[in-house]
């Protein structure tokens, strides 16, 4: 943290000032660990098997906060019979190996009762089983057209003591990640792992909280999502959500990547987390909501969020008798991730592409697979500051060197538009606080750089013309007229000002904002209706615009108020700083502790106060118990403080929602040294693979590739270059790639300090700078020592500071939940000198892959 996100880390010493204790528990020895109260070394991709030995510390001495998981989780409650947990084998029961899918059917509670996710169902499940799902649903929660009502509720044993309710289901999955087991698995020594175990739980009850901070090093593995499962249950087994001083912080990569998923830049979502309809299953409005839409909770209302947002986009054109232009959304037609559309390039099915901010020809994993998919596209646009890697692949990109692509057979027609950057733009940043922050511009782009508003408004706004045109000059057929209907119908008409035609940024932050019938800016999501007579860009953005006021430009200084700054920006939802607030007070509402007092209910009042917004209906008592048949909020009684869940409770056990089981399990990363000692499954039996010759994958206990490699990143660099690389100050102080090898491994290998190191995969090989250092501690697993070595993942060949992509050493295999890439984790060799040039490398590489028994690799 204090290497990557400099900025927030000054809290974590402001904290520790205070007296707070610093744990950093990392692979590497880095700038975080120099000033923590301890660190804790550990084999990259073995975080689930530590985070599991802490549950199971907890469990097994049961020192979990009793009061808080029977009030809050889903504890009590009882798993199916038909559920078979994945024990010695790692196979949880719904595994088909032919498809390596799950059916989470006999993942349910018991008595048959169907569990919606929080946030509908995803695209991880193929139609069929969706549709299996959407049946199952239906039966107990209303068919397509029906009145929506609540499930009947689980069987329960408050006792915890069935053998089948979700605490001792917990407990029994966890019982193997002793401590010892924990050792062996990660590398750390049992008195490491022990003295954490005693820090946190010390730290956890009523009168203490602990938080838990990550980064993409927990979602860059094929396990990503339940590594944040996993630290999900320890923290609410022990009490840590929903308190101040507590929670799960997700630290982003830069300022406003909170920003690209609440409005967002994922294929899969709509604004506000909304899914995105499937092709197959979503024929109308209807269809959707009955198969995404919780019928309890929160999101029972998501057919007011949804209808909003259609009439923000289509306005007027948006109808009851048009499904509010439903239609008029593209549909999923099956996984269009980033590496699912560069597979579809290189298989010629897509032929354009926009990068905005991107340069995935160095910063995505296996470079070559990027530059590869470049290539054989019709026109490729890129928008940024400088004339990155993946502008200028077609004339110096390594496959140019080595004879794999040649500059004259490039169809793809670049075009290279400068960007202005966050200072010469106004507009908001969404930080992992959920905090949204105006920001205003400071100077002018420069030259022709125009800001991504100006961009795509003016694109739309000529698309839309040309259109137009089109259709008055011609006669436009039934089929044309269908096609262009979704983009003539846009609310296009955001005001501009200046000699450049900027849009007004303040209008687009109104319209996510929303509006009521009349015109009048909504001040609550919870104003938003589903007959369309209100509007609203995001609904968990409405607020920010209440009264025709910015309110992520407040600034108001903290010495002027209180500790919680609800003055300074705005937080979504509701400018709440803390979701789940609820959950700081016990069952009838009163604080677990005067130190951790943050909101309670005033019986006085009848209606919950406090430091902070509540995260709950303000006037709903603790003791309010909901009547048979309610719904949406209603359903939810006045201790079920996770609000956005169908049953408002913290699930401790999934039963759905997941794509490779309810609960977190360690599988060894799919290119690991070592076996996994912890279940007979070796990796994530359902991950995403792209099987293709430019995406082989090291077998896993090669002696071919012995050694482990990790990415991270620099604070002298930003991500893949394109704001660093270019500039002299930040190039001189960190002017070359290099690899951190510890002094074991360097006498192993031959390597020298500062001289060079050429690290192989089965993708390519690189070449870097050898730092030797004690920061790189070898681990003993079982009876086997895994060196580790580290690599900064910043460089590329443009700019004054110049070097090999270390994106380019890995491969591709994907979490399946949210097809995110395994890129904090891989193996390879290294070897002292230099790599070769031109087809040598080729050559060098293949005779690594023939040794390894892998199959040849190469671009077709």
């Amino acid at each position: 943290m204090a290497e990557a996100h400099p900025v927030g880390f000054q809290w974590v010493m402001e904290a520790k000032a205070r007296g707070a204790t610093i744990i950093h528990v990392d692979p590497r020895f880095t700038r975080t660990s120099a000033v923590a109260d301890l660190h804790v070394p550990f084999r990259a991709g073995t975080d689930i098997a530590f985070l599991g030995g802490l549950i199971h510390y907890v469990l097994d001495n049961e020192l979990d906060f009793r009061e808080y998981v029977t009030t809050f989780t889903n504890a009590s409650e009882i798993v199916g019979e038909d559920f078979a947990d994945a024990d010695v084998s790692g196979i949880f029961s719904g595994y088909d190996p032919e498809t390596g899918r799950y059916d989470p059917i006999s993942w349910q509670m018991e008595g048959g009762v169907y569990e919606a996710p929080a946030a509908g169902q995803r695209d991880h499940w193929e139609p069929e089983l969706r549709e299996h799902h959407a049946a199952h649903a239906s039966d107990t929660a209303g068919g397509a057209g029906e009145q929506a009502h609540a499930p009947a509720a689980p069987e329960r044993d408050d006792t915890l003591q069935h053998p089948r309710c979700v605490y001792q289901v917990l407990k029994r999955h966890y019982a193997r990640y002793t401590p010892e087991a924990v050792s062996q698995v990660c590398g750390m020594s049992v008195e490491q792992f022990l003295e954490v175990a005693r820090a946190i739980t010390r730290n956890s009850g009523r009168d203490r909280t602990t938080a838990w901070v990550y980064s993409v090093g927990w979602t860059h593995h094929t396990v990503g999502a339940q590594y944040i499962r996993a630290a999900a249950i320890l923290q609410t087994l022990l009490g840590n959500m929903g308190r101040p001083g507590g929670g799960i912080l997700a630290l982003r990569g830069h300022a406003s990547i909170q920003g690209s998923t609440d409005i967002p830049t994922l294929y899969d979502l709509l604004p506000g987390y909304i899914p995105m309809p499937n092709a197959h299953l979503h024929t109308d409005l209807q269809s959707f909501l009955d198969a995404d839409a919780a019928k309890t909770g929160f999101w029972g209302h998501m057919d007011a969020y949804l209808v909003s947002l259609l009439k923000a986009w289509w306005g007027d054109a948006a109808t009851p008798e048009n499904d509010f232009a439903f239609d008029y959304l593209p549909r999923l037609t099956g996984n269009h991730g980033t590496y699912g559309i560069v597979r579809d390039q290189i298989d010629r099915k897509t032929y354009g592409y926009f990068l905005v901010g991107e340069n995935p020809a160095v910063g995505h994993a296996n470079g070559k697979m990027q530059r590869l998919g470049l290539a054989n596209l019709e026109w490729l646009v890129v928008r940024d500051m400088q004339m990155i890697e993946s502008a200028s692949f077609w004339k110096d990109g390594p496959e140019i060197e080595t004879g794999e692509l040649r500059t004259e057979e490039i169809g793809t027609e670049v075009f290279f538009l400068p960007c202005a950057n966050h200072t010469e733009k106004s507009g908001t940043f969404t930080n992992t606080q959920r905090l949204l922050q105006w920001r205003r511009e400071a100077v002018h782009p420069p030259g022709d750089a125009r800001s991504e508003l100006h961009f795509y408004f003016h694109l739309g706004r000529r698309i839309r013309e040309k259109l137009a045109e089109a259709h008055r000059r011609g006669t436009p057929t039934a089929e044309q007229i269908e096609r262009d209907r979704p983009i003539l119908d846009l609310t296009w008409d955001y005001p501009t000002f200046g000699v450049h035609s900027e849009p007004d940024p303040e209008s687009v932050l109104a319209e996510i904002n929303g509006f009521d019938a009349d015109g009048n800016p909504l001040s609550s999501y919870t104003q938003m209706t589903a007959d369309g007579s209100t509007s609203g860009g995001c609904w968990i953005y409405t607020g920010v615009y209440a009264g025709g006021v910015n309110q992520a430009d407040r600034r108001k200084p903290g010495s002027e108020q209180d500790w919680v700054a609800a003055e300074w920006g705005w937080a979504w939802p509701a400018n709440r700083r803390t979701l789940y607030n609820r959950a700081s007070a016990d069952a009838e509402g009163r604080p677990w502790s005067e130190r951790k007092a943050y909101v309670w209910w005033d019986a006085d009042a009848g209606r919950w106060t406090g430091h902070d917004v509540p995260d709950f209906e303000a006037t709903k008592a603790p003791s309010y118990r909901p009547p048979e048949g309610a719904q949406y909020e209603d359903a939810l009684a006045g201790t079920d403080a996770f609000i956005m869940q169908a049953d408002g409770k913290a699930w401790l056990y999934a039963p759905t929602g997941l794509a490779d089981g309810p609960m977190p399990t360690h599988y060894e990363p799919v290119e690991s040294p070592v076996a996994n000692l912890l279940h007979d499954q070796q990796d994530n039996p359902a991950r995403e693979d792209i099987d293709r010759a430019w995406n082989r994958l090291n077998p896993a206990m090669s002696d071919t590739y012995p050694y482990v490699f990790l990415t991270y990143r620099l604070t002298e660099h930003h991500t893949a270059g394109g704001m660093s690389r270019f500039l002299g100050y930040l190039s001189e102080l960190q002017p070359e790639f290099f690899c951190e090898v510890s002094p074991a491994l360097a006498a192993e290998r031959g390597l020298e300090h500062l001289g060079w190191a050429t690290l192989i995969s089965t993708r390519t090989a690189i070449e870097a700078r050898v730092v030797v250092t004690e920061r790189m501690k070898p681990l003993r697993i079982g009876d086997h020592v895994v060196h580790q070595i580290g690599l900064p993942y910043h460089w590329g060949s443009n700019g004054l500071s110049v070097g090999d992509p270390a994106n380019d050493l890995l491969g591709v295999t994907m979490d399946p939940n949210v097809h995110i890439q395994e890129s904090k984790v891989a193996t390879c060799d290294i070897q002292p000198g230099r790599r070769p040039r031109g087809p040598a490398l080729l050559e060098f590489v293949e005779s690594h892959r023939r040794k390894a028994g892998v199959e040849p690799g190469g671009i077709t």
